[in-house]
């Protein structure tokens, strides 16, 4: 029996992804071939993974490819990437999946604690705690966060700065954007700092920083 067209490139793509992936980690972790390699695969494995249309979902997708960037070749957070187990697609898209379960249980108890604040579970300050800054954040930059970081640094023609919550010209989107890189600072820690609600602040980080970065995205590939 002969294969059809679509499995035969289904095939085509996944000895593409694995050699890419092999010609990358044969360079040492940092090098600029290595960033190289994952740069590639980033623009090639990003029209491939699981979309939804959740607010969160490009935070669920930043902390997958840290993931990638980590473990792909080595073993830093989690398991090294093993290609006898599954194709990169399949390891991503599982993990993806991971991640928005956990901001979707974070989100629902955000919403079960705004609605019965007694239920809150409270901090040592006596503060509710909010989940989302509950879930660990990795201490080091992949190559993907450095660039991002470095356009809203460079922010070349004025637009992140430009843009701020009303009343408040010191809150930028700049300056949002890149507290909220990881590690990123907890929503909590920047509500005390700016003296701004929670919601304030990520309405504002939704409404206009999260479309600069999916430009920013696009016009580099990842998108």
């Amino acid at each position: 029996m002969n294969s059809s067209p679509s499995g035969n490139n289904r095939r085509k793509r996944s000895d593409q992804l694995l050699q890419l992936v092999q010609a990358a980690c044969q360079h040492p972790p940092g090098s600029q071939q290595r960033q190289k390699g994952l740069t590639q695969l980033i623009r090639l494995l990003n029209q491939q993974l699981w979309h939804t249309s959740d607010a969160y979902y490009p935070d669920a997708l930043q902390q997958t490819w840290i993931y990638f960037c980590r473990n792909l070749c080595e073993a830093t957070t989690g398991r090294a990437y093993d290609p006898e187990v599954a194709s990169p697609v399949t390891w991503l898209n599982a993990y993806l999946k991971r991640r928005l379960q956990d901001f979707q249980i974070a989100e629902n108890r955000k919403r079960a604690t705004t609605v019965s604040p007694a239920s809150a579970r409270i901090g040592s300050e006596g503060d509710p705690i909010d989940p989302i800054d509950r879930l660990p954040a990795p201490p080091d930059v992949p190559p993907l966060l450095a660039q991002v970081s470095a356009w809203a640094n460079a922010d070349a023609d004025g637009t992140l700065a430009g843009l701020h919550i009303a009343n408040h010209p010191e809150v930028t989107a700049q300056g949002l954007i890149l507290k909220r890189l990881p590690p990123e600072t907890p929503w909590k820690a920047l509500s005390a700092e700016y003296g701004i609600s929670i919601g304030t602040l990520s309405s504002f980080y939704q409404r206009q920083c999260l479309p600069q970065l999916r430009a920013f995205g696009q016009s580099q590939g990842y998108f």
